[in-house]
C-alpha cells in the first residue's frame, strides 16, 4: 500500500520482478551454482541448472572414421611370408601361343631358306655360274675339279639331311679302304702265307673301288634327291646293294681275297709268334669296322628307301628317264647319225654297183 500510496499511477496489480525467488536465486547464486567466469567448456563435468532440472554440456559426437585400422605388426612378432606363387590359367595360354609363334616362324625361315636356295639355282642356271668344286683342289694342281657340289643350291632342304650321311658314309668307306691296304701290308710283311696276293688286291681294289663307289652309287642319289630322279633312285639301290654284299664278304675276310678280316685275322693271331699275333689283332680290328660299315649301310639304305617311297617316283617313271636320257645324250645321237647314214648310202650304192 505504501508503494501504491507513493506512486498514486501504479498498477496495483504490477510486481517487482527482481523480487522473483527464482531470479534472485539466479543472480545471486547459491552454493551448488557456478557463474559465468568459472565455467570451463573443456570440463566433461559441467552442469547448468536452470531451475528444478539439470542438463549436462556434452561435446558433439566425433565422425565415424570411414578408414580401417591398420594393423600394425608388434615389434616382436615375425614379419608374415608373401603369399604364395600360383600359376594362374592364362599362363599355360601365353606359353602355348608362344610355342606355336616360334613353329610358324621356324617354318617361315625353312620356306624363305628354301626360296633363297631355288633363286640362287636359277640364277646360276641362268647365267650358267655353276663351276665344278669337288674335288676341292688348288689351282696350281695339274688336274681340275670334276664335279659341282653343293648341298644348300641343289638339295632340297628336307633331304639334305640324309645326302650329307650319304657323302660321310662314302669318305667312311673310302678310309676303310685305305687302313685295308695299311693292314694288308704289315700282313704281307709278317710272312702269312698267301699275304702277297691279298696285299696286291688290296691295292687294286683301294684304286678302283673309290672312285666306282663316287661314281656309281653317291652321285646317284645326290642326283635322285637334286631332280627327283627315278632312274638315279633305282641305279643307287642296285649298286649300294652290291656294294653291302662286297662288304660283308670284307668283313668276313676270306684269304687271297684283297681283304683282311676275321678269318685269316684268326688263323694269324694263332700262329704263333708276338709279331704274327699283332698283326692278327689289326686284321680282326679290320674285320670289326667292316661289320660295322656294313651296319650302317644297312641303315641308310632303309633310309633313303623310305624317303624313296615319300617322292613318288617308280619304276615306269625310271624307264622314261632312261630313254629320254639314251634319246638326248649326244655320243648316242652321233653314233645313230652315223649308222643311219651308212643305212642309207648302202642302199643306194648297192643297186649301182649290182648294174656295173
Amino acid at each position: 500500500m505504501a508503494d501504491f500510496e507513493d506512486n498514486p499511477f501504479a498498477d496495483p496489480g504490477d510486481s517487482n520482478p527482481f523480487q522473483d525467488p527464482s531470479v534472485q536465486q539466479a543472480t545471486t547464486g547459491n552454493s551448488t551454482s557456478k557463474g559465468l567466469e568459472e565455467f570451463n567448456p573443456f570440463e566433461d563435468s559441467n552442469t547448468q541448472n536452470t531451475g528444478a532440472r539439470t542438463t549436462p554440456i556434452t561435446s558433439p559426437p566425433r565422425p565415424a572414421d570411414t578408414q580401417p585400422a591398420v594393423m600394425r605388426p608388434t615389434s616382436d612378432a615375425p614379419p608374415r611370408p608373401p603369399p604364395p606363387y600360383t600359376q594362374s590359367a592364362a599362363q599355360p595360354a601365353m606359353t602355348q601361343a608362344q610355342e606355336d609363334l616360334m613353329k610358324r616362324q621356324e617354318e617361315l625361315e625353312k620356306k624363305a631358306a628354301e626360296l633363297q636356295r631355288r633363286e640362287q639355282q636359277m640364277r646360276s642356271a641362268q647365267y650358267n655360274t655353276r663351276q665344278n668344286n669337288w674335288p676341292p683342289l688348288p689351282s696350281w694342281f695339274p688336274l681340275q675339279p670334276c664335279f659341282y657340289q653343293d648341298f644348300s643350291v641343289d638339295i632340297p632342304l628336307e633331304f639334305q639331311k640324309v645326302v650329307k650321311i650319304g657323302y660321310y658314309l662314302w669318305m667312311a668307306y673310302s678310309i676303310v679302304m685305305l687302313l685295308n691296304f695299311i693292314v694288308s701290308l704289315a700282313y704281307f710283311s709278317s710272312g702269312g702265307s698267301s699275304a702277297g696276293t691279298t696285299f696286291g688286291l688290296s691295292i687294286l681294289f683301294f684304286i678302283l673301288f673309290v672312285p666306282c663307289s663316287f661314281i656309281c652309287w653317291y652321285r646317284p642319289v645326290y642326283k635322285a634327291f637334286r631332280s627327283d630322279s627315278s632312274f638315279n633312285f633305282f641305279m643307287f639301290f642296285f649298286v649300294f646293294f652290291i656294294q653291302l654284299l662286297v662288304t660283308i664278304v670284307q668283313a668276313i675276310g676270306i684269304d687271297q681275297w684283297g681283304t683282311v678280316g676275321f678269318i685269316n685275322g684268326l688263323s694269324h693271331v694263332a700262329s704263333g709268334s708276338v709279331g704274327k699275333k699283332a698283326v692278327g689283332g689289326m686284321m680282326l680290328i679290320m674285320g670289326f669296322l667292316w661289320a660295322v660299315l656294313a651296319v650302317v649301310d644297312t641303315i641308310f639304305l632303309k633310309q633313303v628307301h623310305s624317303l624313296y617311297r615319300t617322292t613318288g617316283a617308280n619304276f615306269q617313271k625310271a624307264q622314261e628317264e632312261f630313254a629320254r636320257g639314251v634319246v638326248s645324250n649326244p655320243g648316242v645321237q652321233t653314233a645313230t647319225k652315223s649308222a643311219a647314214s651308212g643305212a642309207i648310202s648302202g642302199a643306194f650304192t648297192t643297186p649301182q654297183q649290182n648294174q656295173m
